[in-house]
């Protein structure tokens, strides 16, 4: 993507009412208005909030909230070039349950109050293979317990991959810190009996992936 292609879409996202940045101080200094607040201040419901990390061109976000509008819909990533295309795909369609915000996956428990959100999705992370990467990955310990602080008691988590390396690796350290695994598949478009919302809803780089036939795994589980 050209330099001027994305500040013409950094510019296009300040003006989408779909669409907020808060500065980092914003967010670790407690002044971020949305926090505690997204579903009597910004969706103006009490519908369910389910987050997408590293939501990328936001087609998760966008595909999850037409498939389910009762429900509220959050992609976190900090390229807001890159989920420019979702919100704006919500703006056009009309699916006022889908939000996006810029900001580091990090720094979530400054975003979210305790407690808002019923479910969080993590789709084709970066596996971060080279041990010295660990603390960056995204199912790590350290990620999990920053899950659970706004998470609500038994919240539901779900990871999406195409890496076997941290599909397993997410598995081994579920069992091992004893959290509840409700749902694991190897191969979810092989395998019957596969939920729905992980086969019909699919990103850019996993229809690529399946054109080269690389397996697709799922889990869902609950942080303890």
């Amino acid at each position: 993507m050209g330099s001027k292609n994305k500040l013409k879409r950094f510019k296009e996202n300040e003006t989408f009412e779909n669409v907020f940045q808060p500065k980092r101080e914003e967010l670790t200094d407690g002044n971020f208005i949305n926090k505690g607040n997204w579903n009597e201040g910004v969706f103006k419901n009490d519908n369910p909030i389910v987050l997408e990390l590293g939501c990328g061109k936001g087609e998760y976000t966008v595909g999850l909230a037409k498939r389910y509008p009762n429900k509220n819909f959050i992609g976190i990533d900090i390229k807001g070039a890159r989920f420019w295309r979702g919100a704006k795909t919500a703006l056009d369609e009309n699916i006022p349950n889908a939000m996006f915000i810029r900001t580091q996956i990090e720094l979530i428990d400054f975003a979210f109050a305790e407690n808002e959100v019923d479910e969080i999705w993590i789709t084709f992370p970066d596996p971060q293979i080279k041990y010295k990467r660990t603390k960056h990955r995204m199912t790590n310990l350290e990620f999990l317990e920053r899950y659970k602080k706004v998470l609500k008691p038994n919240g539901i988590m779900h990871l999406k991959t195409d890496s076997e390396f941290m599909h397993g690796y997410t598995l081994g350290l579920l069992h091992g810190a004893e959290h509840k695994v409700l749902y694991a598949n190897h191969n979810v478009y092989k395998q019957e009996g596969s939920p729905e919302e992980v086969t019909e809803i699919q990103t850019y780089y996993e229809s690529q992936y399946l054109e080269q036939d690389k397996p697709i795994t799922y889990i869902r589980f609950q942080i303890n």
